[in-house]
């Protein structure tokens, strides 16, 4: 993983959104870091959370490949068995697993699984605390976990936490700090963006750094509590999820931009 010097880009968020962003940023871009939400529970990340007691693969995974220059890697990494007991499971998601399993580390397991796939960049879990993520429900109530808060009714604009309390991956934050531009992916707002940006730390450090900050705006809204966002609504909430006025620029699909904006 071989620095080559060059704009630092940081891009915060984790699943497709990221995914895709991260592979159209490296063809411009020579040194890119991935900071990757880790509240996902659902599917083969969930189960291998439930049964093993590890941290979240899956999302982690989407951005190695993303990174990756080496098809048959790439595709090995994604590759998801259809049968048997492994069935749902993606490889790369039960690799990072026996390597945070052999290690003791998930840290070092996203190091070396980046090894692995000669990645041209970095990733990082936003945070190595083991959290769940929680949701204001629409009743007042809190809904927990992020695979039950995607499928249930939540407030609007509603409060999200992490329980127990994340505690920033210092290495995430320094990425933010050393940044030249840091950018706020696409993707589902209160389940793959709201669990980075509610991180004390992080929090804090978008505050402080120097670098341009950009928000990539969804190019749809969500059914639910996101139906009928404009632009002007995600921005609004990524920032106040984040606790402060940080965005300097919101990019986004349309002819035809508000006044507002």
């Amino acid at each position: 993983m071989e620095r080559r010097g060059g704009a630092k880009i940081v891009v915060i968020g984790g699943g497709t959104g990221s995914f895709t962003l991260l592979q159209g940023i490296k063809e411009y871009a020579r040194d890119v870091t991935a900071l990757v939400n880790m509240a996902d529970d659902g599917g083969s990340t969930g189960q291998l959370r439930d049964e093993l007691g590890v941290l979240p693969p899956g999302d982690v995974r989407q951005c190695l490949v993303a990174l990756s220059p080496t098809p048959k890697v790439r595709d090995l990494f994604n590759y998801r068995f259809d049968e048997g007991s492994f069935k749902g499971h993606a490889f790369g998601n039960l690799f990072l697993t026996a390597l945070e399993k052999m290690t003791g580390s998930f840290a070092e397991a996203v190091e070396l699984a980046g090894d692995v796939l000669k990645i041209d960049g970095r990733v990082e879990p936003i945070t190595l605390s083991n959290v769940q993520l929680c949701a204001e429900g629409a009743d007042g109530e809190p809904i927990k976990g992020e695979f039950t808060i995607a499928h249930a009714e939540i407030a609007r604009h509603p409060n999200i936490w992490l329980e127990p309390e994340a505690e920033a991956n210092p290495a995430a934050i320094q990425a933010i700090l050393d940044a030249d531009m840091v950018v706020i992916a696409p993707g589902n707002l209160y389940g793959s963006l709201a669990p980075a940006l509610v991180i004390d730390g992080v929090q804090h450090a978008l505050r402080e750094t120097r670098a341009t900050c950009v928000f990539v705006c969804n190019l749809v809204s969500k059914p639910g509590p996101t139906d009928g966002f404009g632009v002007i609504d995600f921005a609004s909430e990524i920032e106040r999820l984040a606790g402060s006025e940080f965005l300097d620029y919101v990019v986004f699909n349309t002819d035809e931009p508000s006044e507002e904006l």
